[in-house]
Parts: C-alpha cells; structure tokens; sequence
C-alpha cells in the first residue's frame, strides 16, 4: 500500500503502485493526483471507518479488494 506522492513517485519510474484509501480521503486523493498531473489514476476505495474494525471484520473487507488492487498493480 502507498501513498498518493509514493504511488506518483513509483509510476514515474515504471512501477505499478496501488493506493488503498477510505471514503473520507477521496477528495484529498483526488487533489493530489490532479496537482501531480496524473488526474482520473485510479485508487481502491475501502468503507470509512476501518480503524475502529476488529481484525476478522477488516480482513472480511479486505478481501473484498484483493482483486482490484492485483488489477492495479497489472498495469
């Protein structure tokens, strides 16, 4: 998982980065990719909140995303 500058900073070198981000950071996400130049990159957007989430509750929800972040990841 990275961040929106580490996930910027890896895809200008060629590698795939995937960030994982809740509903509340969508807007901010999204900022930082048009200040950036990188407009409409695409990021996995999990519910809000998680950080309350018992471990087999996060790790239920994770698994919903396990997909879309290997497809990420695949360019």
């Amino acid at each position: 998982m990275c961040s929106v500058h580490d996930t910027i900073e890896f895809e200008k070198r060629g590698i795939p980065a995937a960030v994982i981000i809740t509903q509340a950071f969508r807007k901010a996400a999204e900022f930082q990719f048009r200040g950036k130049g990188m407009e409409g990159h695409p990021y996995v957007m999990l519910p809000h909140p998680v950080s309350n989430l018992s471990p087999d509750k996060m790790r239920e929800i994770t698994l919903r995303y396990v997909d879309e972040v290997a497809n990420q990841l695949k360019g």
